[in-house]
């Protein structure tokens, strides 16, 4: 994660990390009441509106005034914005791994080859088929968003309590599974 997503999670400048928020909230709630194709058309007809009212009062003001400023917008009309072959091959390289990465822990799971990891990821499935049942997508993605911008700040006021109590969460966990181990026959980690 880069320095700036970080500094945006951490409210480092709040002015930036309110904006930013608010913003994601305001259009995950939309996606809750209006189609994608509404909001997104919404949203390209606001920001239409708002360069063509500007381009509109800038050339009013030169009109008014007798300058010859030009274009507004010229600056970023003149900005190159095409990817290069580079950029895009390491994009491509980095989507192929991630790819094949899941892959290969997908078949390890399903296929059993350690049988305590594919009990867990049972376990997980079965919590998450509760989950689904409770929340749709959209609220789980703003219950993300929500938690993204407020986690880190809460983690880094508390950490010590934080830490205390999950340090306790993995030794009960990590009791447990053992004691499972132990009963199933064939379920011991090998020592690597």
């Amino acid at each position: 994660m880069g320095a700036a997503a970080i500094d945006l999670l951490y409210w480092r400048n709040v002015k930036q990390s309110g904006a930013v928020f608010s913003s994601v909230l305001l259009l995950l709630f939309s996606l809750t009441q209006f189609s994608m194709v509404s909001v997104g058309a919404y949203l390209a007809l606001a920001a239409l509106s708002a360069s063509i009212s500007f381009r509109i009062y800038k050339s009013v003001l030169q009109a008014v005034q007798k300058t010859d400023e030009g274009h507004p917008f010229k600056s970023y009309l003149e900005m190159e914005i095409a990817l290069s072959q580079d950029q895009i091959s390491k994009y491509a390289d980095k989507i192929l791994l991630y790819s094949n990465t899941c892959m290969k822990e997908l078949r390890r799971l399903f296929l059993v080859q350690d049988l305590i990891d594919s009990l867990k990821f049972a376990v997980l499935m079965w919590l998450l088929t509760y989950v689904g049942a409770l929340f749709n997508g959209l609220t789980l993605l703003i219950l993300v968003v929500v938690s993204m911008f407020t986690m880190p700040v809460v983690y880094e006021k508390h950490q010590a309590q934080i830490d205390q109590y999950v340090g306790l969460i993995r030794t009960q966990v990590n009791s447990v599974v053992g004691k499972i181990q132990a009963k199933i026959p064939g379920a011991k980690r090998k020592e690597e």
